[in-house]
């Protein structure tokens, strides 16, 4: 019996009957601001290509592909550009954008103020493939980020770090 995450496929190779199974890929969070700065990078991407792909047909004319260094350039940089467009292909198709509806209780998009009664911090919740600490955008994933949603304001959040267990009250939610 299969279980309801695991996706069935008949297929036909030479003749016989073959079953394949792939599991099911998982949704991947995202702010609006984030799915955008993917999609702008993708056609940014499109764009260069035509013009990577010119320089290698170029390099490919010079004659002894050996010991071409100009041929081997091109290529990588080729190579490089479609890798990141299969990255972005992939962060495009299973992209879903969350956005923060209410002030209740933080979740994905909300953005936070924080103490521990010294400092004051302020994040903003986002998916793990947009987030940057050094903004002030931290993933849904990360210790703090796991221990922030759900909660409300008022609440007191705890989590474990290298250097130890830290507490933070949640002044706001915005």
């Amino acid at each position: 019996m299969l279980q309801m995450h695991i996706l069935r496929r008949i297929v036909r190779y030479n003749g016989t009957m073959k079953q394949l199974f792939r599991p099911k890929e998982a949704r991947i969070p995202f702010t609006k601001e984030g799915y955008q700065k993917v999609l702008d990078e993708k056609n940014k991407l499109l764009t260069q290509r035509p013009e990577a792909v010119e320089h290698l047909r170029k390099s490919r004319e010079m004659g002894d592909l050996s010991e071409n260094g100009y041929y081997r350039a091109s290529r990588a940089k080729l190579s490089s550009i479609d890798a990141r467009l299969r990255h972005l292909e992939r962060l495009v198709r299973l992209g879903r954008v969350m956005e923060s509806t209410q002030k209740e209780w933080v979740e994905i998009g909300s953005s936070v103020r924080l103490s521990d009664g010294e400092k004051e911090l302020r994040y903003t919740i986002v998916g793990g493939y947009e987030s940057n600490p050094s903004n002030n955008t931290i993933s849904h994933k990360s210790p703090i980020g796991r221990a922030l949603i759900g909660k409300k304001t008022g609440e007191t959040i705890q989590f474990d770090t290298p250097s130890g267990i830290k507490r933070y009250t949640i002044l706001s939610i915005y």
